[in-house]
């Protein structure tokens, strides 16, 4: 089984294509900005998606609900980096709870 650092860095890639491919798309639709901007989007969201597939679990849903919780402090992130917007209380307790939701998920012993 790979380590939680291997798996960390996995989470953060991931999320961070995702949030790029996504962005592409919000530019495209919601700034207009060139349709070319979906190519990279697209590529970004491949990327996203086959990294999921390292994710150190035998059931897809087990690893995308435990990644659920890694996008939304991802979200968080980009919230504060990005838009300019700190986090409040809120936000990060929520965002607390994701990551702990999430290695439980991800890490907790299994009876079968």
């Amino acid at each position: 089984m790979p380590s939680v650092f291997s798996t960390s860095l996995i989470f953060v890639a991931a999320a961070l294509a995702e949030i790029a491919g996504c962005v592409a798309f919000w530019a495209w639709l919601r700034q207009g900005k060139s349709i070319l901007w979906l190519a990279p989007g697209v590529v970004s969201l491949v990327l996203f998606a086959y990294l999921l597939t390292l994710l150190p679990s035998d059931h897809a849903g087990r690893a995308y609900a435990a990644y659920g919780g890694i996008y939304i402090v991802a979200s968080l992130f980009w919230l504060w980096v990005a838009e300019g917007q700190k986090p409040d209380v809120w936000d990060i307790a929520g965002g607390s709870v994701a990551i702990l939701a999430a290695l439980l998920i991800l890490f907790a012993p299994r009876s079968t």
